[in-house]
């Protein structure tokens, strides 16, 4: 026995390579699980370096943009200087009459609107609105009539649309400035500023990214960014159905809502447990969910694929014909036959599996039982889609490499672990990272099976009652949709549900074989 091999291997002490490729995969495992905790606090660690060297280089980037634009001022010329005020002067007086068009535009659209509504939206921002609509006699009608007051959905709206608009006209005037000054530089250098002409001629040439781009840049700031950050903004509120901004304002709560969600108590109403529970049945519904129907549908397509089956395109399309009804349909109908008084208890009856209603398998009405049929439902919904992609892979891996292998004396289980599945994990990385986000908000299953049922009173709290097949997408449903309409709570919990999609997404997709080792499969 080598030195090596009789020596006793601590594994909580870092390895040579030659000592790691010694150890059993057992062994491999406990000493990369015990390093993983390790390099927790140096991790942490470097995550706040990284942090302070952030900030630094952001406070960096901020003085050099006030030194630049002190120094332009200084250095500038009088048309320069009387940019700073009239935004697009200097490039009119240079000739560049397009831009200075635009420039001088966009600085009277943001003047006016400033005085004719920004102002007011920000003076309201603060408070979100203090007179409320009441009700006030009208002597012409005899009868008293509703008098609006402030509105505080539209003060938030507006309010940050104006923090908006003034963010864009800060970085416009920017762009006016550091145009003069790169115009002061071209005409010293003797050479010739474009013209309006050659400005529209680049935007369908050397600058048509930036015109195929406006388009779709806008529709994300518009129907997506903008959205997210309103959701944001009404976690601090308490907007709700009690509040809902006309009859009653709703405010700033400050950071309460998130109190309310993290703090655990004794009481009924303890948001912790349910959003604790919730988050846990959620996330291992994401994972049964993905890898269940990513691991058979590849059986399914390496069977229908192999020699000596006959009739391949009948399986498959059978199998995509599943796909082609309607969940909205299909789910109904599945959750109606697995009903307490349903298609399969009374087959179970006539069947004399079962002796008397009593025995009736409630399927829906127990967790772990409903638990599992939604995982094995949404197999059967799963594995054509997967069997398709998998189908077109498993004919692109090179014949050869499987020849190689048997005649390396590989049976089929290796074969398969050591070619088909870290092909398949390669190509299909970020599929596998897309379908586990796609199943953490995977409505339709869980609504359309037991509406997140059966009911659980340990997660009833005051924004609403869970159910133990709730996932924190159906959750946030009922509490948005139930008599209270508690929105303060539900945008907490869906700045939770990206806090967790996002962590997860970044550490999985710097983890998956796509992003790494490209080489080994070129």
């Amino acid at each position: 026995m080598s030195e090596l091999e009789g020596k006793k291997l601590d594994l909580s002490q870092d390895l040579s390579d030659l000592e790691f490729l010694r150890l059993t995969k057992f062994q491999g495992f406990i000493y990369k699980l015990i390093h993983f905790f390790k390099g927790i606090p140096n991790g942490i660690k470097k995550l706040f370096i990284a942090l302070g060297k952030l900030i630094g280089r952001a406070l960096t980037a901020v003085k050099n943009e006030f030194a630049d634009i002190f120094t332009t001022f200084v250095n500038g010329d009088f048309k320069t200087k009387l940019s700073y005020l009239v935004m697009g002067f200097g490039s009119i007086a240079r000739g560049q009459i397009l831009r200075g068009i635009l420039f001088l535009l966009f600085e009277v659209v943001f003047v006016v609107y400033m005085i004719t509504a920004g102002f007011h939206w920000l003076g309201k921002f603060r408070t979100l609105g203090d007179t409320g609509s009441s009700m006030q006699y009208d002597p012409i009608l005899d009868t008293y009539v509703r008098v609006a007051g402030d509105d505080s959905f539209k003060i938030l709206l507006y309010g940050l649309l104006t923090i908006i608009f003034i963010i864009c006209f800060v970085y416009t005037w920017r762009l006016n400035v550091k145009q003069n000054k790169i115009a002061e530089e071209i005409l010293k250098s003797g050479k010739k500023l474009k013209s309006g002409k050659d400005d529209l001629q680049s935007l369908v040439d050397d600058e048509f990214h930036k015109t195929l781009l406006a388009l779709p840049l806008t529709g994300i700031m518009v129907f997506t960014v903008f959205p997210i950050i309103f959701m944001i903004f009404v976690a601090f509120t308490n907007y709700d159905g009690a509040h809902d901004g006309y009859a009653n304002l709703f405010t700033w709560v400050g950071l309460n809502n998130f109190n309310s969600l993290f703090n655990i108590n004794t009481g009924t109403d303890n948001m912790s447990v349910a959003f604790g529970e919730i988050l846990s049945w959620t996330l291992m519904w994401a994972f049964f969910a993905t890898f269940t129907n990513y691991f058979l549908g590849m059986f399914v397509a390496i069977m229908i694929n192999k020699k000596g089956i006959k009739f391949k395109k009948m399986w498959r399309g059978i199998l995509v014909l599943t796909s082609a009804v309607p969940q909205f349909v299909s789910l109904l109908y599945i959750s109606k036959m697995f009903a307490t008084n349903g298609l399969v208890n009374g087959l179970l009856l006539d069947w004399g599996i079962i002796d008397n209603i009593s025995q009736y398998i409630r399927f829906w009405e127990t967790k772990n039982l409903a638990r599992i049929m939604v995982i094995i439902i949404n197999i059967w919904i799963g594995i054509p889609y997967l069997m398709l992609i998998a189908t077109g892979i498993l004919m692109n891996i090179p014949a050869d490499l499987y020849e190689s292998a048997a005649i390396d004396g590989a049976n089929t289980f290796q074969q398969y672990t050591k070619i088909t599945l870290p092909y398949m994990l390669f190509v299909t990385g970020p599929y596998l990272l897309t379908s586990f986000i796609g199943n953490i908000n995977n409505f339709n299953v869980i609504f359309l099976l037991t509406g997140g049922g059966p009911k659980n009173p340990a997660l009833l709290t005051s924004a609403g009652s869970a159910g133990d097949t709730d996932l924190l997408i159906t959750w946030l449903f009922n509490i948005t949709t139930g008599a209270e309409s508690k929105y303060y709570m539900a945008s907490v919990i869906g700045i939770m549900i990206f806090a967790v999609i996002a962590s997860l997404s970044l550490i999985v997709y710097n983890l998956i074989p796509s992003t790494r080792n490209e080489e080994d499969y070129s």
